[in-house]
């Protein structure tokens, strides 16, 4: 019994774009004005944050710059939290409950909020286990090395790094489909989608993959094409065109250049087709898993 096609629920994100323009017009334009209001944080209040994150390696911040440098970034990093989840509800709203329409799908309710909560749980346990993971393998490899040498331990710490790496992957897919339980069934679900993504690892991963190279594509192909633009409107100036990937942040006007603007605006529409196409396949996933079990 075939619970859901993997390549059905890779493209079902640009199939919601193609069959709801307007719905991603509408998320366009907030990922442009949350670009906007980010570009602006970061020219005013995080200028000094934004100098050390466009800093090279040589030039290492210590202790004190870097702990300000988190301070200024944690509201922009608290914010893009609860648009992510809010993306991730309407995604989810316009495949699992398509008459619960709001505006454009969007909404601010507990369905969000526990998005958000969902998000803070994993996040603790991740580094709960990253930091478990560590020791013991730093234990692990500090004894191979007192037994068998220097470079056995080397190697063995590199083992157990892949060995740790290729478990967060399997556990991540087992577990992805947490989301899209905790929004369809209004309850907090940590750890349901375990017991539903039995046998369903790898077309889980097959759905991911081809979604995510997708967007890739299509993301290259459209930044591509607009570099191409904007150089021959400039003359033919390439570094004209690549300045408006890393534009100048010393001040709000130097900053929103109409280059710069166009790039938001373009860089705002991907944006709204990434959640769609990277969201919408464990929506499917989990459509088509709960179908087959009842």
């Amino acid at each position: 019994m075939s619970a859901f096609s993997a390549t059905d629920a890779a493209f079902e994100g640009f199939r919601l774009t193609r069959e709801r323009p307007r719905t991603v017009l509408v998320w366009a334009m907030l990922c442009f004005l949350v670009s906007v209001c980010s570009a602006i944080y970061l020219t005013t209040v995080g200028r000094e944050a934004s100098a050390l994150l466009e800093a090279g390696p040589a030039d290492t911040p210590d202790a004190a710059a870097l702990g300000e440098m988190l301070a200024v970034l944690f509201p922009m990093m608290i914010m893009g939290l609860l648009f992510q989840c809010l993306m991730a509800a309407a995604v989810y709203r316009v495949t699992l409950r398509p008459e619960d329409r709001g505006l454009a799908y969007l909404k601010l309710s507990m369905d969000e909020f526990r998005l958000v909560l969902l998000t803070g749980v994993y996040f603790l346990l991740v580094l709960g286990a990253v930091i478990g993971a560590v020791l013991v393998a730093g234990l692990i490899a500090a004894v191979v090395m007192m037994v068998a040498g220097q470079g056995a331990g080397a190697l063995m710490g590199v083992v157990i790094e892949f060995f740790i790496l290729g478990v967060l992957f399997y556990t991540a897919v087992r577990l992805s489909l947490a989301p899209a339980i905790t929004f369809a069934e209004h309850r907090l679900a940590i750890f349901d989608s375990w017991r539903l993504t039995k046998g369903q690892f790898w077309k889980l991963t097959g759905a991911y993959t081809l979604a995510i190279c997708g967007i890739i594509a299509m993301s290259l192909l459209v930044l591509v094409i607009f570099a191409a633009a904007v150089a021959i409107a400039k003359g033919g100036d390439l570094q004209a065109a690549g300045r408006m990937f890393s534009p100048d942040s010393t001040s709000v006007r130097s900053y929103f250049t109409l280059t710069t603007v166009l790039y938001l605006l373009v860089s705002g529409w991907l944006t709204a087709i990434y959640y769609a196409v990277v969201i919408a396949p464990a929506a499917v996933a989990y459509r088509g898993l709960t179908k087959a079990a009842a």
